[in-house]
């Protein structure tokens, strides 16, 4: 296999799906086109993905599927888009190599929620399981224990009274949960755990009601007091206390497709608030309203949010 198609994150590899349907939906007008090369010319790994995703719809146009002659050949609608959307993703996740970032774990996953969309799941225990934004979980019980694991993104489980011991597996570890309330976040190198009610168990170690820390191994690290906000995507809500914009629009970008950016110029201004979810271009509306900043708009899929000249 070519190493070099795997060196780029399944991020751009989404980035250059969308820029190609932007083009098959009908061509870029002028500042679409301007944002498209500064998004070609940003980086060596966007140039990468571009050129192999175009291979990718070439070979899945000369494909005698009658799923991919039907997606290809149907006339402009946004089933055609979501189709053909599923059909370049998966041609990269095959083609690329993107490992454990392959879409495919998650949409084999017992339990998968797409981006901008969570998911509330009572489980057979009577256990409650929430699924974040791009999020996977698997789930197996049988009689001497109880075994959920996250796969990609977030969950926020709510343990039930059982004899059975309740085990949450990441990449990172695996945890012995007590009945009670738990935040789990999936990060590159590691997960973080914050615990609202009950107790945490890693290796042997302890982590008490009201504390949150991160671990990728046998050890906790960071130990610190539970962020009162850090579960408030359950309730549909992004929360911000004094957070840079920086990072509050990096939050936002998790509920969207495409590319969300933020300039250095006002990445540091401080914003609090809370925002519903459900609506992440009110939210990019609001910022103009309560902060010196104006959003450009190229496309659907590419947005930056730069200083009010």
């Amino acid at each position: 296999m070519n190493t070099a198609h795997q060196e780029f994150s399944p991020q751009v590899a989404e980035q250059a799906v969308h820029w190609l349907i932007e083009l098959q939906g009908g061509g870029l007008d002028p500042r679409q086109q301007l944002a498209m090369q500064q998004w070609l010319q940003a980086h060596e790994e966007h140039r990468r993905a571009w050129e192999h995703i175009q291979r990718v719809n070439q070979r899945l146009s000369g494909l005698s599927s009658p799923l991919a002659h039907a997606t290809l050949s149907a006339p402009r609608s946004a089933s055609r888009r979501r189709a053909l959307k599923t059909l370049l993703v998966l041609g990269v996740g095959g083609a690329a190599g993107l490992s454990q970032h392959n879409p495919m774990p998650g949409l084999l996953a017992d339990f998968h929620s797409p981006v901008g969309e969570r998911r509330r799941l009572q489980l057979d225990d009577g256990s409650q399981l929430h699924l974040n934004t791009r999020s996977s979980a698997d789930v197996r019980f049988d009689r001497q224990q109880r075994l959920v694991r996250l796969l990609e993104g977030e969950l926020q489980l709510t343990v039930a009274n059982d004899a059975r011991p309740l085990h949450l597996r990441t990449d990172f570890g695996l945890l012995q949960l007590e009945s009670g309330r738990y935040n789990l976040r999936q990060f590159e190198r590691y997960s973080l755990l914050a615990v609202h009610q009950g107790s945490a168990s890693l290796a042997g170690n302890s982590l008490a009601a009201g504390l949150q820390a991160r671990f990728n191994g046998p050890q906790w690290h960071g130990n610190q007091g539970l962020d009162p906000n850090a579960g408030a995507w359950v309730d549909g809500m992004l929360v911000a206390a004094h957070l840079r914009l920086g990072d509050f629009l990096g939050e936002l970008s998790r509920y969207r497709r495409g590319q969300l950016n933020c300039a250095p110029e006002v990445a540091d201004l401080l914003i609090s608030g809370s925002y519903p979810l459900a609506d992440s271009e009110r939210i990019l509306d609001l910022l103009e309203v309560t902060l010196p900043v104006r959003v450009k708009r190229f496309s659907r899929y590419w947005v930056s949010v730069e200083a009010r000249a």
